[in-house]
């Protein structure tokens, strides 16, 4: 699934990031035109081994890394919210579900709900969220890099590496690899 930006910078959050992270983010951006060429260009050829690549470096990746640490997605961007993601949201919340679109989400320029501000309202001072069980798919789906037909979603994966120093890591894996 896909995240959508919200209105906030994402350098109000990058003080909360560990200085590797914060240094994996920066070196993201700077390559991010370059990953990007190489990204669409992987998008176009379909390599029969992009989902292979992306799926061990996701394992290798997310065996030392601990999203807890870091929630940076969520403090900066918004899952799209699809109405069965609502309607469990609002149930796990106690709430109706045109008080939960009200209070917290609005529709963007693709007619999807998408978060009003950023950080999250679900996101904990301990970066757990209040509704783990019932969050949206795209939360549940997040960051895609072990989904198949990776070359889908290509232009996902660029913008990904400015939000997840995760993703950054794959993607500068990848690229190493391949470049080698």
């Amino acid at each position: 699934m896909i995240v959508s930006s919200c209105k906030v910078s994402t350098n109000l959050h990058m003080a909360a990031l560990s200085k590797e992270d914060q240094a994996i983010l920066e070196n993201a951006k700077t390559n991010f035109k370059s990953n990007q060429v190489q990204l669409r260009k992987w998008n176009k050829q379909k390599p029969k081994d992009l989902d292979a690549r992306f799926h061990e470096a996701h394992q290798k990746e997310f065996a030392k890394k601990d999203c807890l640490s870091c929630a940076n997605c969520c403090k900066t961007t918004s899952p799209i919210f699809r109405q069965p993601d609502i309607r469990r949201m609002a149930k796990a919340l106690k709430m109706k579900e045109s008080q939960l679109i009200a209070r917290y989400l609005k529709v963007d320029e693709d007619d999807d709900y998408v978060l009003q501000t950023s950080p999250c309202f679900n996101l904990l001072d301990d970066n757990t969220c209040a509704v783990y069980d019932d969050r949206p798919l795209a939360c549940r789906e997040y960051p895609h890099t072990d989904r198949k037909n990776m070359y889908q979603i290509m232009d996902l994966t660029a913008q990904n590496t400015l939000i997840c120093p995760a993703v950054a890591a794959i993607v500068d894996k990848i690229l190493v690899v391949k470049n080698s």
